[in-house]
């Protein structure tokens, strides 16, 4: 049995191409995204345990760098702190060290230097070290106010040389800098722009004072551990500094980094799954096929005495051959895409060379597991059949398979699609946006489980309607095309099946992010009063310059002011970190918020706070109750709730669910915050369009800023949803690629199952034009069947998911029509494109030998 299997196997390895391909991407997937990932982390961990100095001294914070981004201040500490540190025992030297992120830098022409991929611009001072990440290969190191080195990626990205005079943008102030040096990384880039100078600039011109560092860096004498010396610190230095070692520091890092890379991970990862559960349909077809089409061979085996646990576990070790091959080539492919994936985010300025690329045990187990894992379910239930086939059954039908009943697939595949369509409606119709959660998850898996038990049920409507004008257009081969396509409902449900879950998903998540846009713009609508608003293109403040500019435009009206501040809030026992906005008294002009009590003017007045309902009610707060609330700088406040705006999310003030607070209370708590946004309104009389043009021109030299109105917002906003949607429509075409796939093999092994048949349609006169037409409309039926049934999955999934988005304000549905619509045409264009290859094989046979096949 052993050798007959292998003869088989190799004697059908073209029949098999199209499934090994299958599981060649799908393992290619898990596999290349696991060494991308793998070598990412610890490229970034080498980078940050070799830059680490063996102890850093940090003011001590109460929110990590992260949130105080958004606030634009830097913490420090007092830069005398390294000469005490210098003394104490155990240290060989203490270096200041001064590093901002919030800084802008243009060159010559006012085009920022900067990555535009949302990277940092860093700003630091320049001493030497063992542990610098760059050294200088060109020039000179800086020695002056006026004088900055350039590292050589953003040097060589932005054409600037030495020579070249730049202009900095920090948040004390603006001033040239002449760049006197290149340095050129010794480690891996992480991505970022580094402006060097020396330290007393990097205090005056970054920080705004002399005296002040952002950590001091320390390194030990030989002989002396890291964390004795930290040790040794702490009792020197006292308690109010943030110390740690060389290892903690590296972690810390890691740590920030490794959020984004576990995200990154698990959403590639997620969609290989899809790609993997699409395959499982086209191997299924194909082992559904091929033992349908070796029904003579297997009952001969039975015949001579193979039992049905020998055939079962022949068809099981061709599925494992399968595998294996699939999954080694797919292994292969998988360095090709970590490779890929490597170049991608070097466009983002993250040099990673090849010969660092990670391969960890996990990865060939995840992979083989995968492959051949995939490979043996979906090949489980056709190898089942096969040993249940009869020898004189299997000989007396000579390859017709046989056909059963669909009753209890019918009862199975509707009561699950029942119980999922109710778990949707449960969702749509839910109160808490949790729980309808929960349940739209429920309803999407069961909805798509009952619909692929249904498809075979499905095939036989659909198909004669979708097929219905072929008969009357293109005569008899139309109608042998349409009863093709039903001869095996099956076959003709599994294929569709797998490009049913692609675009279903493309239908859902389109669904979901039109109406986000258009909940969006109607809230831009009602909410948004300002002429023009003025932010950071990346999100980040930008420097009080920027709000007296506009100030100071001719024609502009009143300025309104916006901040973000890292707090913790307590009521009730129960504290939760949270971003405060901080606003002008005029808020109103600006903005149209809504409040449930109170309003603007109390809940921005000095020692006030504006509270979301939904964190109210939970609390069991109302107007005049206290909350405590504690900055970055001040101990805990106690705030009066002035103003508390509705449960919903409310764009107006803040997203809707942070506090708010006035500008007195903020400088009082906070000084020295930076602007977040600005808002501005054309005074009376003058033309809006004039207006524009003027606060443009007053902002030229700020290019990290732009000027918006209402039109521009909508724009923005409906920008970021579009690109996140092609990311993920790029991702999801491995799985319709895959389904297009599963196409092409069903059509490739029908026409070898369907041989004599066509020898005898040629014989009575079919031509070769008219054969291919025939495996060209059969494959079309099929694959706008698939499209149909995802598209009603996707709408459906859609709504659902946009009424729990409602339950966060976000109210408007929009149908896609125009991305449906070019859904249902690109199903016609993938049905032509996967008969391309059948239909000329199918055209190219010898009639008389087809005639004599058995």
């Amino acid at each position: 049995m052993l050798k007959a299997t292998l003869r088989s196997f190799f004697a059908h390895k073209g029949r098999m191409a199209l499934s090994a391909l299958a599981v060649l991407l799908s393992v290619a997937f898990v596999a290349g995204t696991l060494i991308f990932s793998d070598t990412l982390s610890r490229t970034f961990d080498h980078l940050f345990s070799s830059t680490s100095a063996d102890v850093t001294v940090g003011p001590r914070r109460e929110f990590d760098a992260n949130d105080e981004r958004y606030s634009g201040t830097v913490a420090t500490l007092p830069a005398s702190l390294a000469a005490r540190a210098a003394k104490v025992d155990g240290v060989a030297a203490a270096h200041v060290d001064v590093a901002v992120g919030n800084t802008t830098v243009v060159d010559r022409r006012n085009r920022p230097v900067g990555p535009t991929t949302g990277a940092p611009t860093l700003a630091l001072n320049w001493y030497r070290s063992d542990r610098s990440p760059v050294e200088i290969t060109s020039g000179r190191a800086p020695g002056g106010p006026g004088e900055t080195v350039i590292d050589a990626d953003t040097a060589h990205r932005r054409h600037v040389r030495i020579g070249d005079t730049l202009r900095v943008v920090a948040a004390p102030g603006t001033f040239p800098a002449k760049v006197v040096g290149i340095a050129t990384f010794t480690t891996t880039n992480p991505g970022a722009a580094l402006l060097f100078f020396d330290t007393p600039t990097a205090q005056a011109r970054l920080l705004g004072r002399t005296g002040a560092a952002t950590a001091i860096s320390v390194d030990a004498a030989p002989g002396v551990g890291n964390t004795r010396l930290k040790q040794r610190l702490a009792a020197d230095l006292g308690p109010g500094y943030e110390i740690r070692t060389q290892g903690e520091q590296a972690k810390t890092a890691a740590e920030q980094l490794g959020s984004f890379l576990d995200v990154l991970k698990y959403a590639l990862l997620g969609f290989a799954g899809i790609a993997v559960l699409v395959g499982v349909f086209l191997i299924l077809n194909t082992f559904s096929m091929l033992v349908a089409q070796r029904t003579r061979e297997l009952g001969l085996l039975r015949a001579v005495g193979a039992s049905r646990r020998q055939v079962n576990r022949s068809v099981l070790v061709e599925a494992l051959l399968l595998g294996l091959v699939g999954s080694t080539l797919g292994l292969a492919a998988g360095f090709g895409l970590a490779l890929l994936l490597m170049r991608l985010i070097g466009k983002a300025g993250v040099s990673l060379k090849a010969s660092e690329l990670v391969f960890n045990w996990p990865t060939p187990v995840a992979a083989y597991t995968v492959g051949v894992l995939v490979t043996m379910v979906s090949a489980y239930l056709p190898a089942r059949r096969a040993g249940r086939t009869t020898p004189m059954a299997a000989l007396a039908e000579a390859g017709v398979p046989p056909s059963k009943s669909l009753r209890l697939r019918t009862a199975v595949g509707a009561v699950v699609t029942a119980a999922g369509a109710a778990a949707l409606a449960a969702a749509a119709t839910g109160g808490r946006a949790g729980d309808a959660a929960l349940m739209l998850g429920a309803g999407v898996v069961l909805t798509l489980i009952g619909m692929v038990v249904l498809g075979p049920l499905l095939a036989r409507p659909v198909v004669r309607t979708v097929g219905g004008a072929f008969p009357a257009v293109f005569g008899a081969v139309g109608r042998i095309s349409q009863r093709n396509a039903l001869r095996n409902p099956r076959r003709t449900g599994a294929t569709a099946a797998a490009l049913m879950i692609g675009l279903a998903l493309v239908g859902g998540l389109t669904v979901v992010g039109t109406s986000m846009a258009g909940s969006i713009d109607q809230e831009i609508d009602q909410t948004l009063g300002a002429d023009y608003t003025v932010q950071n293109g990346v999100g980040r403040p930008f420097p009080p310059q920027v709000t007296e500019r506009v100030r100071s435009t001719p024609g502009v009206g009143t300025v309104i002011r916006e901040r973000v501040v890292p707090a913790r809030i307590e009521a009730g026992g129960h504290s939760e970190k949270v971003l405060v906005i901080a606003a002008d008294p005029e808020l109103d002009q600006g903005l149209r918020p809504k409040y449930r009590a109170g309003s603007t003017a109390r809940g921005l007045a000095p020692g006030r706070i504006v509270v979301n309902g939904e964190y109210a009610d939970k609390r069991g707060l109302g107007i005049g109750d206290s909350v405590s609330v504690r900055f970055s700088r001040t101990r805990s406040q106690k705030l009066t709730i002035g103003a508390i705006t509705p449960s919903q999310k409310n764009q107006a003030v803040g997203n809707g669910t942070n506090p708010v607070i006035g500008m007195d209370t903020l400088e009082r708590n906070v000084p020295g915050v930076l602007d977040a946004v600005v808002m501005a309104d054309a005074a009376p009389g003058t033309d809006k369009a004039h207006v524009r043009t003027a606060l443009e021109k007053a902002l030229a030299s700020f290019p990290q800023v732009q000027v918006r109105d209402q039109a521009d917002y909508k724009d923005l906003v409906r920008g970021q949803i579009n690109v996140l949607l092609g990311l993920v429509y790029g991702l999801l075409g491995l799985a319709i690629v895959i389904a297009v796939l599963g196409v092409v093999n069903t059509l490739a092994l029908s026409v070898i199952e369907r041989t004599r048949e066509i020898g005898l349609l040629r014989a009575i006169g079919l031509s070769r034009r008219q054969l291919r037409r025939m495996i060209r409309l059969e494959s079309v039926v099929i694959a706008v069947f698939g499209a149909l049934l995802g598209l009603a999955l996707g709408l459906g999934w859609g709504v659902a998911a946009q009424r729990i988005l409602a339950l966060k304000g976000m109210k408007v549905l929009e149908i896609p029509w125009p991305t449906i619509l070019t859904v249902m045409v690109g199903s016609v264009v993938i049905g032509l494109v996967a008969a391309l290859l059948p239909a000329l094989r199918a055209s190219r046979m010898n009639v008389l030998a087809a005639i004599a096949h058995e």
